[in-house]
């Protein structure tokens, strides 16, 4: 089943966000009197074509992996004499950058709708209650400590874990003051804390900031009594049971579930010694704990998990925006997203930020199918952050990309002249060399991670 979702998911992700950026080629193109010769979503062998009143071919091929508008362009062969008025090449300066631009534009116009229909229909957010503070971590240093809860970091309101998380992904590899408002259980006055940044988590593969800085987010508590066996995990194999309360783990007594994932994540391969209560009676079982993760970065793994429980309702709170309000927020979120991509990617290019986090279309199609089997929430979640990625990414100023054009046009623009073919060429080849090797590193990233 989830198999068929991320087939699914995949094809629902890719048709909609590639059929909006090339609509936007072909929208603008059309205002500006462009002949559009074809329309295509996917590439390869056409699947379904037909033909509008114009003479535009609409093509559904079968590779699903981008599309493109293909217009009447003297570049590209022969134009009748009479169709010159109608060739792209023809057009202004002005008129080729508004439909080069359109694409991208139109990749963050929609994930703006898709932001807007995610905040009116609200959200379940977990309130932002530090359950503990390490000895001697960033966190403890500052002065947090547990109870508190975190109200903005960097003067961004943080709502929930995930607005904590985003903002803090945000400083990765920086250094230099990270402002953190908290206010104290049962108080209304906020106090700020201030955590010193140097280069913090620089080049990291798998950055987890509210971890590195020493807090472990409130929860309710887990009791240790096994709910899920993973039927090729360790726990398993060592012939516990589903049932089976953990009362110590190598002679440290167990009151809740987090305690068990702390010790294993951090003892990879590792050979323990778990007492358990079964049937009123206790028993030692030793267990070889395996290893998860990349090679620089493993966690240990048992294969077991526990049976969740109700968060109080104090914990919880209700997010969502009326159909006005939810327009700010969804531009709002379109533009940190986007700001967000731009500064990993530059953080990528001067090494502050691994190039591991870079992602291809293995890890686009897993994650699609387990959006898809989520939820439409969470789906929609993830459309719009895609849609994002692929707006920012084209207009990155690498020729073969929209942006590359936009800089050869802009060129054109300033100089009064478009650049000689032959330095175009250049940059093509440039360009095409460009985007092979980072789709390449995307690739051996995402075999890394299976």
């Amino acid at each position: 089943m989830s198999a068929l979702y991320m087939i699914v998911g995949t094809l629902v992700a890719l048709g909609v966000l590639v059929t909006f950026h090339e609509f936007g080629h072909f929208w603008v193109a059309r205002r500006c009197g462009v002949k559009v010769l074809r329309f295509s979503v996917g590439f390869g062998m056409p699947l379904l074509r037909w033909h509008d009143k114009q003479g535009t071919e609409f093509v559904v091929a079968a590779i699903p992996l981008g599309g493109y508008v293909k217009m009447l362009d003297e570049r590209e062969g022969e134009v009748p004499v009479d169709q010159l008025g109608h060739s792209f090449n023809r057009k202004s300066v002005r008129q080729r950058i508004a439909i080069v631009a359109a694409g991208p534009i139109a990749n963050f116009l929609l994930a703006m709708v898709f932001f807007w229909v995610l905040a009116m229909l609200g959200s379940e957010q977990v309130r932002p209650v530090i359950g503990a503070v390490e000895s001697g971590s960033m966190a403890a240093r500052a002065g947090l400590s547990a109870g508190q809860e975190i109200i903005s970091i960097d003067g961004e309101p943080t709502s929930g874990w995930a607005a904590v998380n985003l903002q803090l992904v945000r400083r990765l590899g920086e250094s230099g003051s990270l402002q953190v408002l908290v206010r104290e259980q049962g108080s209304t006055v906020d106090s700020p804390r201030e955590l010193t940044l140097d280069k913090w988590l620089k080049g990291a593969e798998e950055p987890d900031p509210i971890h590195s800085l020493g807090i472990r987010p409130w929860r309710p508590a887990l009791p240790p009594i096994l709910a899920e066996l993973d039927p090729k995990g360790p726990a398993q194999a060592a012939g516990l049971k589903l049932g089976d309360r953990l009362l110590a783990l190598d002679g440290k007594s167990l009151d809740d579930w987090q305690q068990v994932v702390d010790t294993v994540r951090m003892r990879p391969d590792t050979k323990i010694m778990l007492r358990i209560e079964r049937d009123g009676a206790q028993i030692d079982v030793p267990v070889t704990l395996a290893t998860r993760g990349e090679k620089k970065a493993p966690s240990g793994y048992l294969g077991a998990g526990v049976k969740a429980v109700d968060w109080p309702p104090e914990m919880i709170r209700e997010v969502s925006y009326g159909p006005l309000a939810a327009i700010g927020e969804g531009a709002r979120r379109t533009w940190t997203m986007s700001l967000l991509t731009l500064d990993s990617l530059k953080k990528m290019l001067f090494g502050e930020l691994s190039v591991k986090n870079l992602s291809g279309p293995i890890t686009i199609a897993k994650v699609a199918g387990a959006s898809a089997q989520s939820g439409i929430a969470d789906f929609l979640n993830f459309l719009a952050y895609l849609s994002i990625s692929l707006g920012v990414l084209n207009l990155l100023p690498i020729p073969v990309l929209d942006g590359g054009h936009l800089l050869f046009y802009l060129i054109e623009w300033a100089r009064g002249r478009p650049l000689s073919d032959r330095v175009q060429g250049w940059g093509i080849q440039i360009g095409i060399s460009l985007v092979v090797g980072v789709m390449l590193l995307a690739l051996v990233n995402d075999l890394g991670r299976l």
